[in-house]
């Protein structure tokens, strides 16, 4: 790709690449640089930012936080949390990327109303999340041969107790209120009650995904029901042509189309993603689904995440497991928030399971949606960002939902509370900054000024009111040295005096009414505009019609008394303004109080959460504290220790030898 878009780049000077994309930053911070590289080689290079270590040093820092690990402790980790010089960083993206955000297109989209649902973890999967636990204590600490067992496996196991405990042994019981089931009552509840407009749902779900038999074993057994004759060898060959391979031990697609199916559903209405294998079968799917005749579709983000335009009456959207990256999260809701939906309000469930792998994933997600929210925004960037945004808060909200432990709920909803204190602190601080300034300087300069200005008005009006017009007659009016007393004669000369201008600087042309008039040409030679001069200026665009230009003239200088009562109001509303800003200067964070205490009980959550625990049964060494250290230097600076007698006599004899 990157080849592809250096020749094009080439070719066409720069002009004949056109990305388009709804996720250009779904995952890591890497993908834009990656963007970049594709669209913005030369510009990067010529930066010195064409090597990812040079960039990510530039716009990128990281950030040490404690985070859940996979097995459920606590640990500190060092990660690229945040971007460093924002505003230069997207002033060089935006000269390739056109950034439009949901709140710039107003788009005609649904109202959408999130749903967290919780699934209590029953016994075996709170024993099986602790040995969970367990392994991963051993493997990090070096006992476990990675062939054996591996943080990969770990977190797979992790993934699959976290959506059904029958993904680790099919043998299991079917909890009632796992959250399987939890989304099969929701399904069942909304199809009913959307039976008379045949509303639609869409489930998504990453894990235990058919593998494209569904379609091939119920054709099998369509053509073995309708033959009963067929003999063993023609089974056999059918079972080749087929290509039918042992079905896996349990599926959670499965599970929940037999569900639906018993309560009611007929299965005709329940369709996997997976059996529409062409595009000829997806477009007759979609079909389907927008008519109403097929309301509970089910897939994947891979299958049904982009490219599937199914909105017309679908009315709820069920997560049932968490993908890794928040850009799937954003095509997954993009199927039902979406132009063309008939529903004026849908429903999107989440899915989890308190205690599991859930916590985990959902903080996983939480942390790179910080940092894409920093870049794919329609607000003005500032210097550094580390801003929780609204998409990751709901993420952390779930995230809290699943720690089972009441300390980590505890810590969770801390985390965010502080995070949105401290944001509120900063702003209340750099606010508190600008009153300074303003009072010091801004105010104090701008109210000297308008002061200048009102005296300039006042004596310019003295100066007008000194030069009037005689009654029914013309004040007269000196152009370039000849004084004109008729207005025809006086706008002539006007018009003949622009056509001595022949640079950029004012031309003099002489007085009227106690004002020096210059001539400038502006608006790159369209505009001529004469300028009266006393203790202000007053400007007047000129026009072709001679009289009509004094006519101009007159009404600009009549307008004074106007522009000096806007200054005057200005005035006022400066004071009114310094007033209210020493009123507000001095003034404490309102919420110091409470930031304090939860910053305090936070701070003690953390010491007392398990943090990183070594595994059973092995002990570390004790790292002795700074003081008990033994100082190098204070080593060099002792004076050596007196030979004794006899090592001076074996060196004396080592000499003499």
């Amino acid at each position: 790709m990157l080849l592809k878009c250096r020749y094009l780049d080439e070719v066409t000077g720069g002009k004949g690449v056109v990305f388009a994309t709804g996720t250009p930053v779904s995952n890591s911070m890497t993908e834009l640089y990656t963007m970049q590289r594709y669209l913005q080689h030369d510009l990067i290079s010529r930066q010195g930012l064409a090597h990812f270590d040079n960039w990510a040093s530039t716009f990128g820092e990281t950030v040490t936080a404690i985070e859940l690990a996979p097995e459920g402790k606590y640990r500190a980790r060092t990660r690229f949390a945040r971007f460093f010089n924002l505003p230069e960083l997207m002033n060089m993206f935006k000269e390739t990327a056109d950034i439009k955000t949901a709140d710039q297109l107003n788009l005609p989209v649904p109202e959408v109303e999130f749903h967290n649902e919780v699934a209590q973890p029953t016994e075996h999967q709170q024993m099986l999340v602790q040995e969970l636990s367990e392994r991963a204590a051993k493997v990090h600490a070096g006992h476990v041969d990675p062939r054996t067992d591996n943080m990969l496996k770990i977190t797979s196991d992790g993934r699959k107790l976290g959506l059904d405990q029958r993904l680790i042994n099919p043998m299991l019981p079917d909890d009632p209120q796992s959250k399987v089931n939890l989304c099969v009552d929701n399904i069942v509840r909304i199809w009913q009650e959307g039976q008379p407009e045949k509303l639609t749902q869409l489930l998504f779900c990453d894990l235990s995904t058919p593998k494209g038999k569904t379609a091939a074993k119920q054709e099998k057994a369509a053509r073995t029901a309708g033959d009963k004759t067929a003999g063993g060898t023609e089974l056999h060959a059918l079972d080749n042509l087929l290509d039918v391979k042992p079905d896996p031990p349990f599926s959670i697609y499965e599970d929940i189309r037999d569900k639906l199916i018993a309560r009611g559903i007929p299965a005709s209405q329940i369709a996997f993603i997976h059996d529409a294998d062409t595009d000829a079968r997806k477009k007759e799917l979609f079909s389907k689904v927008r008519s109403g005749q097929v309301r509970v579709l089910m897939g994947s983000t891979q299958k049904m995440g982009a490219g599937m335009d199914v909105q017309d009456r679908l009315v709820a959207l069920h997560d049932l497991d968490c993908p890794w990256r928040p850009g799937d999260l954003e095509l997954r809701k993009g199927r039902i928030v979406r132009q063309g939906n008939k529903n004026k309000k849908v429903h999107i469930y989440r899915y989890v399971t308190e205690g599991t792998f859930d916590s985990y994933l959902w903080q996983t997600v939480e942390n790179k949606q910080k940092f894409i929210s920093q870049i794919m925004t329609s607000k003005s960037p500032v210097r550094s960002c580390e801003d929780v945004d609204e998409t990751a808060l709901s993420y952390a909200e779930i995230k809290a939902l699943c720690a089972g432990n009441p300390l980590i709920k505890e810590k969770m909803d801390l985390d965010v509370d502080v995070s949105r204190l401290r944001l509120l602190k900063a702003n209340h601080q750099s606010q508190q900054y600008r009153l300074e300034d303003d009072l010091l300087k801004h105010f104090p300069e701008q109210i000297e000024q308008n002061k200048g200005y009102v005296t300039g008005f006042t004596a310019d009006m003295a100066t007008l009111a000194a030069h009037p017009h005689p009654k029914d007659g013309f004040a007269g009016m000196v152009v370039r040295g000849d004084t004109l007393t008729e207005k025809d004669n006086a706008g002539a000369a006007i018009l003949a005096a622009c056509k001595e201008i022949k640079g950029t600087q004012p031309l003099s042309i002489g007085t009227y009414r106690g004002f020096d008039m210059s001539l400038t040409v502006e608006n790159f030679g369209h505009d001529f505009v004469l300028t009266l001069k006393g203790q202000m200026t007053h400007r007047v665009t000129l026009g072709q019609d001679a009289r009509g230009n004094l006519t101009r003239i007159d009404n600009a200088l009549a307008g004074m008394p106007e522009r000096l009562a806007a200054v005057q109001d200005r005035l006022a509303n400066l004071d009114k303004q310094v007033e209210a800003a020493k009123a507000e200067l001095g003034k404490p964070f309102p919420q110091e109080l409470e930031l304090a205490e939860k910053s305090a009980r936070l701070a003690e959550l953390n010491a007392r959460l398990d943090l990183d625990t070594n595994a059973p049964g092995q002990q570390t060494a004790r790292t002795p504290a700074k003081k008990e250290r033994t100082s190098v230097l204070e080593g060099l600076k002792r004076p050596l220790p007196p030979r004794t007698a006899d090592r001076k006599s074996k060196q004396h004899e080592q000499e003499v030898r």
